[in-house]
């Protein structure tokens, strides 16, 4: 009973925000988000952490972390307001650099994989990716409620994202792959390796890991693997898609896979140096942070 009554909570908090205008969310969100990180010392204090590490000397990581969390509150607003009726709207609202490189990947009929960071509204890719005939689908984790799961999938489905649940990483790789097969595109977010078993690599000056599954999936398939940047711009948003990176042509696949995640993990870094106080990351993401969590 505890579980239907969150769900209609959701729903109807939900209902309220998608009756709201587009600027009126966006400003109640980086509201919400300014309190949010007032509140939430141990987010803000590991945003703080981050921004040590990005951005140039004279700037400040304090008042970067509370942009931060002003723009995540600003993510989570967009991302309860976003109707699959507004999608031709925030079309006409996005600035999309490097469409040539899907539309290339769609025309050999390759599939592609889009790695992101967390970076502005990164759902708002998808829209411009089904609007050339590239469907995409993502992974999510099964929440403890399945009915808000399932709805929040539906939902997705309507903006132009095809969920594939996190049920079982060998289940998961095989829907991933057999997207790709389907010349559509797996979108993976790729910044952060919450469980720390991940690969290996060097991300801004640095020793952390990052998940495997960007780079695995493109030595495995062969499809292109992309690096795209979604940023916020006032009224609406600026898509990046880089060129696809190579893949090593010498070693086995474990030795790829690693070459491949610290070109990935470089590439990330130039994204997120664009706009580094729209990096949503406010998580342990370095060895050095979990020490003095």
């Amino acid at each position: 009973m505890k579980e239907y009554l969150a769900y209609l909570g959701l729903r109807a908090g939900v209902g309220l925000v998608g009756a709201l205008p587009g600027p009126m969310v966006r400003s109640l969100g980086r509201r919400f988000g300014s309190v949010w990180g007032r509140v939430d010392t141990s987010r803000r204090s590991m945003a703080r952490r981050h921004m040590d590490r990005v951005l140039d000397d004279g700037e400040s990581p304090d008042q970067a972390s509370l942009e931060i969390m002003r723009s995540y509150g600003r993510y989570y607003a967009e991302a309860l307001w976003a109707r699959a009726r507004r999608v031709e709207a925030m079309l006409a609202e996005t600035e999309v650099i490097g469409l040539e490189h899907i539309v290339s990947a769609r025309d050999a009929g390759t599939g592609m994989i889009y790695a992101l960071p967390h970076m502005g509204n990164w759902e708002a890719a998808a829209p411009i990716s089904a609007n050339v005939g590239v469907p995409v689908v993502a992974v999510a984790e099964v929440l403890p409620n399945r009915r808000i799961t399932d709805w929040f999938t539906e939902m997705r489905a309507e903006f132009g994202i095809e969920i594939v649940l996190a049920t079982g990483r060998v289940e998961v790789m095989r829907k991933l792959e057999q997207a790709i097969l389907d010349n559509k595109a797996v979108a993976l977010l790729s910044d952060r390796d919450l469980k720390g078993t991940g690969i290996e690599v060097e991300f801004f000056g640095e020793k952390t890991t990052l998940p495997p599954g960007p780079a695995t999936l493109a030595v495995r398939t062969g499809a292109p693997l992309l690096p795209v940047g979604c940023y916020f711009k006032d009224g609406g948003y600026r898509v990046v898609v880089n060129p696809a990176l190579a893949v090593p042509a010498e070693g086995s696949r474990t030795e790829k896979v690693g070459a491949l995640t610290q070109q990935l993990a470089t590439n990330l870094e130039e994204l997120i140096e664009v706009a580094p106080k729209q990096w949503h990351l406010v998580v342990p993401n370095w060895p050095s942070d979990r020490e003095v969590t």
